[in-house]
């Protein structure tokens, strides 16, 4: 088999992620590799120098992931994404970042799947939502339905005020949270207020503590 090179390897890496997410690749100083999504597109190009401000940038200086919401000011465009850096021998070469489409002052629902059809639910009515059998479940209020997006593409729309990664399975909003019981080994579950229980894994309970102060 002939060799495979590193842009192609990667376009098909690409190709695992959702449409909406657009992959940029760098190493400490500039672009080496970009795939715009369908939904986003910053206009990167190989060779492009990675600029002050970004999740990249930022990720590079840090030599940590990166998760934040970044501003028009630095490509025209805002975005929210997570760039990851990469090491060779413990030795920093580059990030990765994922891009997600920015969520819109005119996007303040969460359009669930029901039986019957389609019901567009206010953030705030949103209790949590748990990835199972493959599937999102969008748990509110009055209802429970589907949605298309996964937790990862969720926890990038979803405004950071008061939905919070909790476990690999679920997001909880805080506002519906009734009471905090500690479990085995550093982990926690959530009580909410409309009688179910959600569970905050070991790997996230330190960054849960430290979002929610306690």
């Amino acid at each position: 088999m002939e060799s495979i090179t590193v842009v192609s390897l990667l376009d098909v890496i690409s190709e695992l992620f959702s449409e909406e997410i657009s992959i940029a690749v760098s190493n400490k100083s500039e672009y080496i590799y970009y795939r715009p999504s369908k939904r986003i597109d910053l206009k990167i190009r190989p060779g492009d120098p990675l600029k002050e401000g970004t999740i990249a940038h930022k990720a590079i200086i840090s030599k940590q992931k990166v998760s934040e919401f970044i501003d028009r000011d630095v490509f025209g465009v805002s975005y929210q994404g997570k760039a990851v850096p990469f090491f060779h021998k413990d030795k920093l070469e580059g990030c990765v970042t994922a891009i997600f489409p920015a969520l819109t002052g005119g996007k303040l629902v969460v359009t669930i799947k029901t039986q019957d059809g389609w019901i567009p639910v206010p953030f705030s009515q949103v209790i949590y939502l748990e990835a199972k059998y493959k599937k999102t479940y969008v748990k509110a209020n009055n209802h429970t339905g589907i949605h298309k997006y996964s937790l990862q593409e969720f926890e990038f729309q979803l405004p950071k005020d008061y939905f919070i990664r909790c476990h690999r399975s679920f997001i909880v909003n805080v506002n519906h949270i009734k009471e905090i019981f500690p479990d085995t080994h550093s982990t926690f579950v959530l009580s909410m207020d409309n009688g179910d229980r959600v569970p905050v894994s070991q790997s996230y309970s330190s960054y849960f503590r430290r979002l929610l102060g306690f």
